[in-house]
């Protein structure tokens, strides 16, 4: 599964960004969120999907916090961790001054409250988030959190990711699923337009917490049961490319922690530190399994140095598509 967490990872991240005009390949968000590539300070692009990974390793570790309590700051960290990139953005602080979303036509799509309002307005969420509602289910207390943040719309900049950061928080901290294949950035990041429509049906252009929020609960449940959906089929898909790529290795009479490499490659990348790391093998060890396999062509060798990575070639992915398509 260690491959597979990595690029739900990549995906979730890479979809959630995406949704504020930031992208990246799929090659590059497993690289980014793997903290295998550095992210150039002049690429904003890579720098967002680094950092968001930097917010979600966060809430993984918040996650199983036993004295784990509600604070703004740590709305205030989420939010440094995500912009850290955008300075200029006051990255961990509030706005201070008045904000307001466009949409497409460049007419205000929703107007936050008045600066001198949102501190006051966060502690109020921070309390919710501490002590009222704990008894609702945490799809509902997670879509919620996600609403009343984005509502706020405490920053200058970032307010969506945070706001998409602190849903996934509220689903971790219940301990039922791990934040990678629990959250719905992906998803929203597949529907943005659905996601926008959703949010301003129950915002109604300005800060309003009195109006019902039925319509963005449901959204956020189908959203779930869609991802859910999606994230059984890449299980499955993962466990057919396994079969496949044991296979091929036990055909060719080589160790099966090449079945590592070899799923690596295929998924955003290998490098030799995390292939070492998950096959429990040494760098010298790693470095001979990859020889190996770009001598029999089954990997293509990329870049130089400490950033060399091997992408999966054409004849592997022609050999496993030929495998999964006879039924393996």
């Amino acid at each position: 599964m260690g491959t597979l967490r990595r690029f739900v990872r990549a995906t979730s991240v890479e979809g959630s960004t995406s949704i504020e005009g930031f992208h990246v390949s799929q090659a590059d968000a497993v690289a980014l969120v793997s903290g295998r590539e550095p992210a150039g300070p002049e690429d904003a692009n890579r720098q967002a999907v680094a950092c968001y990974a930097r917010a979600m390793d966060h809430v993984g570790v918040m996650a199983d916090d036993e004295r784990f309590h509600w604070f703004d700051r740590v709305i205030l960290d989420l939010h440094f961790d995500a912009c850290y990139f955008q300075p200029d953005q006051g990255t961990g602080r509030v706005r201070v001054g008045s904000i307001a979303v466009t949409n497409n036509s460049g007419g205000i799509a929703y107007a936050g409250p008045d600066a001198a309002e949102v501190p006051s307005l966060i502690d109020e969420v921070v309390g919710w988030l501490e002590e009222e509602d704990l008894d609702v289910h945490v799809v509902v207390r997670a879509a919620m959190a996600h609403l009343h943040l984005v509502s706020v719309h405490p920053f200058r900049d970032g307010n969506g990711r945070v706001s998409r950061i602190l849903q996934s928080l509220v689903l971790a901290r219940e301990g039922l699923v791990s934040p990678e294949f629990g959250s719905i950035e992906e998803h929203l990041g597949r529907n943005t337009s659905a996601y926008y429509a959703a949010l301003q049906a129950v915002q109604g252009g300005r800060y309003q917490p009195e109006r019902d929020a039925t319509p963005w609960v449901k959204f956020c449940v189908g959203a779930h049961l869609e991802q859910a959906k999606h994230r059984l089929a890449q299980i499955e898909a993962a466990a057919s490319r396994w079969a496949s790529l044991e296979q091929l290795v036990a055909e060719r009479g080589w160790p099966d922690r090449l079945v590592i490499a070899l799923e690596q490659s295929l998924i955003g990348g290998a490098d030799r530190t995390s292939y070492s790391e998950e096959a429990g093998v040494s760098p010298a060890t790693a470095s001979t399994d990859f020889r190996r396999l770009l001598d029999a062509g089954l990997v293509d060798q990329r870049g130089r140095g400490r950033n060399i990575r091997y992408h999966a070639s054409e004849t592997l992915r022609a050999a496993v598509a030929g495998e999964l398509g006879s039924g393996v």
